[in-house]
């Protein structure tokens, strides 16, 4: 096939553009993604489409279903009451308010492979839907994240984004992430803020980290290097990369604060090092600036799939102290406690400070318009947050919320009911025991693997099952 000369200038300059867009800012070993920018997105062979972006947030420990002829259910049972457009939230959920319309709630979905197993256990499976069972030979199957990643990540400097709170793999059944390669090997998540910032925003080189020891901020090596790109650009690029790099900046202040307290061993920081106990500012800095950095990535593209795991199933380590920001104490301890004096509420305080902080995140990518014109930030993600247990442990009706993904197809401000025989969602209400996992429930759920399904199809993934399990969930 011939070109002509012009045509050849064209695409010479098409690429010259699309390489400018996946450029980084460069100075002193430093280096920084750009946002997304609509004088780049132009020209871009596909700048007709925002990136779809997929993040999922795992809490262990369930969340608190009291009964109904517990005073606690009217403001503290975790689960909406009311119908599919006219619920009402509880005082759990009720900081989502504002974000009504964004979201969507679910119940009355799980993975089959599992039921049977205690809570503790089942925080591997919850993105895989494999049998990974509650004992004996152990074997999971590769995560949804990463399923999205390979049909996506080639795009982005990193193909997926993996953190959590307590940081590695942890161990078969007691989980530290929430990715499984395709071979079903957990995939190492970072917790340290400074680690996740410099893997995002730090170029390797020997001298760099000296460099930036002698620095007040790393953006202070880059500032120079945006004026000749600042000519380039349109007055509104000029003013989305001043916000952008005003962001980093925040940031990188608040990491800095942060990682005091999470690059200080557990047994230190429940001592005076820190004074946790005392004041909770640090805990509640660190959660803040973990959703901070996965905003910051997927703002700059540099990812468009992450996962961040709020602690390990079963297990004491920095999770338990996130609890310290509203005044309790170990985050774990609270579902054991239900029924002692404020149990209930001391519970739904916890969860409702995970949907809060949740909440803070899908506002910022609501208020977030996309480059090209295709919406937010939001209407180009699908976000969810939820656990693989619901009452004590119980391995049941998972508490799931998800928010945007409009531009994917999804229809939120809704509560979604599937299966049959809980649409109040009492099964397992009441558990205070590690005895009542064990119990019989008399309900019939739908595999959250269909949910995952769907998905992966609003991702353009041609599949038609997940996990082993067939089907969509064709209202959502």
């Amino acid at each position: 096939m011939n070109f002509s000369a012009k045509h050849r200038s064209e695409i010479v300059s098409r690429k010259s553009v699309s390489l400018s867009r996946r450029r980084f800012l460069y100075g002193a070993g430093i280096a920084l993604a750009l946002p997304r920018l609509e004088s780049f997105a132009r020209a871009e062979s596909h700048a007709s489409e925002a990136p779809k972006r997929f993040l999922s947030v795992y809490h262990p420990d369930g969340v608190g279903l009291p009964l109904k002829s517990d005073p606690a259910w009217k403001d503290w049972s975790w689960f909406p009451r009311g119908g599919e457009r006219d619920f009402q939230l509880t005082k759990v959920l009720d900081v989502l308010e504002p974000l009504r319309n964004e979201i969507t709630i679910y119940s009355g979905l799980s993975h089959p492979a599992v039921r049977q197993v205690h809570g503790h256990s089942n925080a591997d499976q919850y993105l895989t839907g494999a049998a990974t069972g509650g004992h004996g030979p152990y074997k999971n199957s590769v995560s949804v994240d990463q399923v999205i990643a390979a049909h996506i990540g080639e795009f982005t400097r990193h193909s997926s984004l993996v953190l959590s709170t307590n940081g590695g793999i942890g161990a078969p059944r007691g989980a530290q992430t929430q990715s499984f390669n395709h071979e079903g090997r957990p995939i190492p998540a970072m917790n340290k803020p400074k680690q996740i910032f410099d893997t995002l925003f730090v170029a390797s080189s020997q001298d760099a980290a000296a460099k930036l020891a002698r620095s007040k901020s790393a953006l202070d090596f880059l500032i120079d290097h945006t004026r000749s790109l600042g000519r380039k650009l349109s007055s509104h690029d000029r003013q989305t990369l001043q916000q952008y790099l005003d962001a980093v900046r925040d940031t990188e202040l608040k990491l800095a604060k942060a990682q005091q307290w999470i690059d200080t061993p557990l047994p230190q920081v429940e001592t005076s090092h820190l004074n946790l106990d005392a004041d909770p500012t640090e805990a509640k800095l660190y959660f803040e600036t973990m959703y901070e950095l996965i905003y910051l990535a997927f703002l700059s593209d540099s990812t468009r799939v992450a996962t961040f795991q709020l602690g390990r199933e079963n297990g004491e380590g920095p999770h338990d102290l996130l609890s310290l920001a509203v005044g309790l104490r170990g985050a774990h301890g609270l579902t054991h406690a239900v029924k002692q004096p404020n149990g209930w509420k001391n519970l739904g305080t916890y969860n409702r400070y995970q949907a809060q902080e949740f909440g803070r995140f899908v506002e910022k990518l609501k208020n977030t318009p996309e480059p090209n014109g295709s919406g937010t930030m939001l209407d180009n993600t699908f976000a969810m947050h939820g656990s693989a247990s619901s009452s004590f442990h119980l391995s049941r009706n998972y508490p799931i919320i998800s928010a945007g993904g409009k531009n994917l197809g999804f229809n939120n401000g809704r509560f979604l009911k599937f299966g049959t025989g809980n649409e109040d969602n009492q099964a397992g209400a009441g558990i205070t025991t590690d005895a009542g996992w064990r119990g019989k429930v008399e309900v019939e759920e739908l595999p959250l693997a269909q949910l995952f399904v769907t998905v992966l199809q609003r991702f353009g993934i041609e599949t038609d099952s997940f996990a082993g399990y067939k089907g969509t969930l064709g209202r959502v």
